[in-house]
């Protein structure tokens, strides 16, 4: 029987395309591997976000050639955000890719893999025909992921085009999934054991906006999603703030199953900046978003993203940045120095004049409030009984995620999967440890 593996960089839009093609690939007639070395087709799933994915890419694929070089005859094939529209200068580089996919198009892989298995042990003719999984067939092809969580896209692409990000390019214009498809992903995926599921989209309120023959919005999967049976609890992320209605915060708020996180990137502070960046809403709007979260629901979870080092960023316009984190009082924030991604209106038109020494040290100084705020949200958890999710066990120790998302060790067995009451005994910025309140209560007794 083929074999392959997929080797995935990047978010989690591109390990829900992975998990995809390889319920393709199983359908028609492959077995993943384990590894590289024994699998006769290798993908490597690619994201172009930061140079440093990409250089990561780049060198996966110098090792695969050198496998190649000294006589291995497996196939190799990339897909993901680092394949463009032109492949020229990829295929000039790494002549020895076999396929070039784009995110969401499994058809070039999938010839492969036809192609590839023609004369094995495997007649493809009884387990699926490229033809079938061709169009609506890979469309309606679900993967079954390995633990109790799960991601759905519900939008593919971007149509904001901000002036640093490549996504848009790579990824397309926003196309939204029809709701009666995303419901049937999670009844398959609650029939196959997950509890939780994770909505995906580049900015995932913008969900529904694009489809003329239906009027639904991110609240309407939300509700869609309240009726499945096995479902849990439904996360949903990257957010947009101008795309967040209060109907979407009021349903989030209102519906059970929802878990109240947030996942809201303001990339800046300052005002200017943001208009440079193309971002399309100012800092005022984004705070009075944050405002109306907090009102429906006080403790909600609420992390956001910030790029510092963005051509012409002023030591000002930094300090602005500053200002609104220590307002905000974010649970998280993910930070990240801004590097030129060819191809995007700022890689072209606008310096990197930022020296790379000042970029280290903003970087330094935000992870140092992500660090000083995380660790204040977590300690006052300390005593609290919070619902966990377990994802997984290693040696006694259960490991799951609170509805706020916050990471959780305490000693259990046979838990995954399950929803356990626990109460907090120690924090760090990073998680908490705590103790199960069914073996709190054994140990009363």
């Amino acid at each position: 029987m083929s074999t392959f593996h997929i080797w995935t960089l990047g978010c989690q839009m591109n390990q829900a395309d992975s998990l995809k093609l390889a319920a393709g690939l199983e359908r028609l007639g492959y077995r993943a591997s384990e590894g590289e070395d024994d699998a006769d087709l290798v993908v490597v799933n690619t994201c172009s976000v930061r140079q440093h994915a990409e250089d990561r890419a780049y060198s996966r694929l110098g090792m695969l050639g050198k496998r190649r070089q000294q006589g291995a005859s497996l196939r190799i094939a990339v897909m993901g955000c680092m394949v463009g529209p032109k492949t020229d200068e990829l295929e000039r580089r790494f002549p020895y890719v076999d396929a070039w996919a784009r995110p969401q198009q499994f058809d070039p892989i999938l010839a492969l893999a036809d192609e590839a298995s023609a004369g094995r042990d495997v007649s493809l003719g009884e387990l699926g025909t490229l033809a079938e999984l061709a169009g609506d067939g890979m469309r309606r092809t679900y993967g079954i992921p390995a633990g109790p969580t799960a991601f759905v896209p519900v939008i593919h692409g971007c149509d904001k085009f901000c002036t640093y990000c490549i996504v848009p390019l790579r990824r397309g214009r926003e196309q939204s999934r029809p709701s009666a498809d995303i419901l049937d992903e999670v009844r398959f995926l609650a029939d196959h054991g997950v509890r939780e599921v994770t909505l995906l989209g580049q900015t995932v309120e913008a969900y529904g906006h694009d489809l003329a023959d239906e009027q639904v919005d991110l609240a309407t999967i939300f509700e869609g999603i309240e009726a499945i049976e096995g479902i849990a609890r439904t996360r949903f992320l990257t957010s947009y703030p101008r795309d967040m209605t209060d109907r979407i915060i009021d349903a989030v708020a209102d519906l059970p199953k929802v878990c109240e996180h947030f996942n809201i990137p303001v990339q800046s502070g300052s005002n200017a900046m943001l208009e440079r960046m193309r971002r399309g809403y100012p800092v005022e709007l984004f705070e009075e978003r944050l405002a109306r979260i907090r009102s429906r629901m006080p403790n909600a979870v609420i992390a956001t993203d910030v790029i510092v080092g963005c051509p012409g960023e002023s030591e000002a316009e930094f300090a602005e940045t500053i200002a609104l984190l220590e307002r905000a009082r974010f649970n998280v924030i993910h930070v990240a120095a801004y590097s030129p991604r060819p191809g995007t209106y700022a890689a072209r038109h606008l310096p990197d004049d930022v020296p790379a020494e000042v970029k280290k040290q903003r970087l330094q100084v935000i992870e140092g409030l992500h660090a000083a705020s995380a660790e204040t949200h977590n300690a006052r958890l300390v005593g609290t009984t919070l619902e966990v999710l377990v994802e997984r066990e290693e040696q006694g120790r259960a490991t799951g995620r609170t509805r706020g998302g916050q990471l959780v060790h305490f000693p259990g067995v046979k838990q995954v999967g399950r929803l356990v009451d626990v109460v907090v005994e120690q924090s760090t910025p990073w998680s908490l440890q705590a103790r199960a309140v069914d073996a709190i209560a054994l140990a009363v007794r």
